[in-house]
């Protein structure tokens, strides 16, 4: 039976491979936040992190632990409002965006 190799893997990949997808990304996990999917968005951080900047680097950019980055990017993890804004503008910063926020009637 041939090996495949984990989903995140082939996200990560993907990441590096084409800019426009982590850009994309890092909107989907703006917009999963701020939709009240906060798991979702941890998650989509979380791969995004991998395919950038790395937890390392991160670390060194926001003044966290990459130990505690990474439980707060788990699917168990629960960040505070400071660490997922840090978060999200060392991502916007590494990927030369800017990000809005836009009220939509639903």
């Amino acid at each position: 039976m041939a090996r495949t190799r984990p989903f995140s893997e082939t996200v990560v990949a993907r990441i590096r491979r084409e800019p426009a997808l982590a850009k994309g990304l890092l909107d989907e996990a703006a917009d999963a936040f701020l939709n009240g999917e906060p798991d979702v968005a941890r998650l989509v951080l979380r791969d995004l992190v991998n395919g950038t900047l790395g937890f390392e680097r991160l670390s060194r950019l926001v003044g966290t632990p990459s130990k505690s980055l990474h439980r707060m990017l788990s699917a168990a993890g629960n960040p505070s409002m400071d660490n997922l804004a840090a978060i999200f503008d060392a991502l916007r910063h590494h990927l030369k965006v800017s990000l809005k926020a836009k009220a939509v009637a639903a």
